[in-house]
Parts: C-alpha cells; structure tokens; sequence
C-alpha cells in the first residue's frame, strides 16, 4: 500500500514560492502607470488603455483609483497623466539614487567576469578621478589607486569622458587649476577628439592601447544620469596579453553593455 507524502507545514516555504508569488491586478494596473511615464504628455482613455495592451472598460477602475491616490490626474478634457503623488515617489527616488552605490554591484560582477583590472571614475574638480578600484585577477604592475586623477586624452577613463563633455568643460580641465596650463591646448585636439567621439558612437565605448602605460590596454565607457550628464565611466585595463586591443572582444561588449545597463537605472529609463 502506498503512503500518501505529508503536506509541506503551513510555514515552511515551496522551493519556488517565493519566484511564483505576485498581485497580478497590481502588475496589470502598473502598465498604465509606466506607459503615461513613457508617454510624452496626456491621453485619452482609449489611447492609454490600448498602449497598456488593456481594454478602456479595464483600465478605467484602475485609473480612478490611481486618482484617488494622486497617481494619476485628469485635465480639463478628461485626459490623464502622472499625478502629484507619482511626482514625489519619482522625487523621492532620485534623492536616495547614489550613483556610486548603484554601480558597485555592477563593477564587482564586472571583474568577476572579465578578471581584468575595474575602475569606476567621477568628474572630478581637476578630471577624471578614480575612486573604486578593483584588482585584476593577474598581478598588474600599474601606478592606479583611489584618488588618480587621469589624463583627458592619454587614457581611456579621460577618453569617455571627453566623447561626452562639453568643449568648454574639457577646455577648463585642461587649462588645469587656476589655469596654470594655457587653455589654448585644447585648440589642437579638435581632431583627435572629434575621433574619440565618433568610436563612442560607433562602439559605445572607447579605448586606449598601450597608453599612458606601454603594454597595458584599456577599454572605458560613460554613464549617463537622467540630464544626459555623464556622472561616471567605467574602465577596464589589463596587460595586453590579456586585453586585446581588439574593439570585438568581450570585455570591451562587457563595458558598454554595463555602463548601458547603468545609464537606464540612473536616467529612469525602462529596459526593453
């Protein structure tokens, strides 16, 4: 005679419970919010609905209760759009977004998976200043610590900043503190950065091969905040040995393809 298997206690989990668990009507509601985020102003009911894959009848009760929360709003025409309430979650968020913090993840899964050399940079007052360095697996004899602010043009890191920044903002950084260096060394770059930043836009990065350091390559890519400022670049460097110079290589698809990942999470943007 077989046994029938005792049921699982009430308060012991299911391997996958917690992975199966959701309020679907909460996610099905959810659509509407993030297509008048995306949207570019007020819609009609229909309109909303039928972005939000949803039928005007089953979208309705959800927006009026999104109204009553101040999720959502109408305008004098019946149109809706984002609410007062949905505006300070938005702002709220934006004050706690660290972008330091939310790269950290990022860049230790980044030198995980490459075993080169990770640093993370900030615009800083005289640069490019690392300030998270993460070893590669493989001894690198480079002079790189927290604090190194790097050359604009001779690096990778300056390199992505430079195919984002402002002429004006890369002019002042070359002109160095309280312009001990004559700004007019920016006037003969115009070619080399008109280069640098055509390999951003063909590659989404840009790279450094055997400079500053003979032997050493590097591969770097900004990221961007929601004012299309870049706020960060991510590098990658190793002996050249290990990093080719190579554009198709895996490390370098690796960087934009984090610094793109970054660059959604910290403009608001929605992955698709």
């Amino acid at each position: 005679m077989r046994t029938k298997k005792p049921a699982a206690p009430a308060s012991e989990e299911q391997p996958d419970a917690k992975l199966q668990r959701a309020v679907q009507s909460v996610e099905v509601g959810g659509r509407l919010l993030l297509t008048l985020a995306e949207g570019e102003g007020a819609m009609n009911l229909k309109d909303l609905a039928a972005l939000a894959g949803l039928t005007p009848s089953r979208a309705h009760p959800y927006l009026v209760s999104y109204g009553r929360l101040g999720l959502v709003e109408q305008d004098a025409s019946g149109r809706y759009d984002l609410g007062p309430a949905a505006l300070k979650i938005g702002l709220a968020c934006l004050q706690r977004l660290d972008p330091l913090k939310a790269a950290e993840p990022a860049v230790l899964q980044l030198a995980a998976q490459t075993g080169h050399a990770v640093a993370l940079s900030v615009w800083g007052n005289f640069g490019p200043t690392v300030v998270r360095l993460i070893e590669a697996r493989q001894p690198l004899h480079v002079a790189l610590r927290v604090g190194s602010v790097l050359s604009l043009f001779d690096t990778a890191t300056g390199r992505a900043f430079a195919s984002a920044m402002p002429d004006e903002t890369l002019r002042q950084a070359i002109a160095g503190p309280l312009g001990r260096m004559d700004a007019t060394g920016f006037d003969g770059r115009e070619a080399a950065l008109a280069r640098i930043r055509e390999e951003m836009r063909q590659r989404g990065v840009v790279r450094a091969v055997g400079s500053p350091i003979p032997g050493v390559n590097a591969f770097s890519a900004p990221v961007f905040d929601m004012h299309g400022r870049p706020v960060l670049a991510i590098t990658v460097t190793d002996h050249q040995d290990r990093l080719s110079s190579a554009w198709e290589n895996s490390a370098a698809r690796a960087v934009a393809e984090v610094a793109r990942q970054l660059t959604r999470r910290l403009s608001g943007q929605l992955s698709t």
